[in-house]
């Protein structure tokens, strides 16, 4: 049987939703891997949405973080709040804004953010049951806090960017930097990190960086 591996969307689109290159990668690479995707949003709505043509917000205009996710997964998402430990394998958190405006206000709030409840509980069961999970660009700040005030201290990677490495050591993380084209393994709590667009200078670079984490968590399942 197949292993699965849960891939945590926030959206479609790199300014207020997933980084759909990461997301797309993330897909094929867990596919050539022999394993089965399963894709994932919270049912929530976006904190606003953005013109990608202009890079403007789109003042009055909503929508849907798990319904936008859809996008990626051709329809085939399950709704965050519904995913337990034993559905899945493994987990990857994909990068894009939406990691740090809908799973998370560390956009806004920074080192006082919320994260989402229902991606708090799933990734503390993850680690509870000591099983293996990624993230990547952003999201490893997210994952930082999630752990925040806690005994586990995950060394994680956004690649060389201080300020969100001021960002994770402060929220209890530990910072190692990295090339988008490699990944930080942290074996004890079994967190694979990769820095993605965070500073990967095109879709080769980030694609590289990804694989790599994906393959790293699949061999850690």
């Amino acid at each position: 049987m197949k292993k699965k591996i849960g891939v945590v969307l926030s959206g479609c689109g790199v300014y207020d939703g997933s980084e759909i290159h990461e997301a797309v990668i993330t897909l094929l690479a867990i596919d050539r891997a022999g394993c089965e995707a399963v894709c994932i949003a919270p049912n929530i709505d976006q904190k606003h949405v953005v013109n990608h043509l202009t890079g403007e917000e789109a003042p009055g205009e909503k929508r849907n973080v798990l319904v936008e996710s859809a996008r990626i997964a051709r329809g085939a998402i399950v709704d965050l709040k519904d995913v337990r430990t034993d559905d899945v394998d493994g987990l990857i958190l994909v990068g894009g804004f939406g990691a740090a405006k809908n799973l998370s206000d560390l956009e806004s709030k920074g080192t006082d953010c919320d994260v989402d409840h229902e991606l708090i509980r799933l990734i503390i069961d993850f680690a509870v049951q000591d099983k293996p999970f990624a993230a990547c660009c952003i999201a490893p700040a997210v994952v930082a806090k999630v752990f925040d005030g806690g005994t586990v201290h995950p060394t994680l990677t956004i690649g060389n960017d201080p300020e969100f490495a001021e960002k994770i050591n402060k929220m209890g993380g530990k910072h190692q930097e990295c090339a988008a084209t490699d990944i930080i393994v942290d074996e004890k709590n079994k967190i694979v990190t990769t820095p993605a667009y965070m500073n990967g200078k095109s879709i080769g670079e980030v694609a590289e960086g990804i694989e790599k984490a994906v393959q790293k968590l699949v061999e850690m399942i």
